[in-house]
């Protein structure tokens, strides 16, 4: 998935059914991680995800976003 497809995307948290599927991790467990790294900025964790846990960049780009968006309200 292309970061231009992820624009089209309106609720990030469509793809967890997915990435629990693949990932064996229920999407809470993931989001936790994100919250618990001592990174802050977007990019940063989708990489982060991707080479530290071998996401793909479409479910580390939707559970970054959803995580950061959650975090942006509370």
């Amino acid at each position: 998935m292309e970061i231009s497809d992820m624009a089209m995307v309106k609720d990030p948290a469509s793809y967890f059914p997915a990435i629990e599927k693949k990932y064996g991790r229920p999407a809470t467990e993931w989001v936790d991680l994100i919250r618990s790294s001592p990174l802050t900025r977007h990019m940063e964790l989708v990489k982060w995800l991707k080479t530290e846990h071998g996401l793909s960049h479409g479910h580390a780009y939707a559970l970054v976003a959803h995580t950061l968006a959650e975090d942006s309200v509370s």
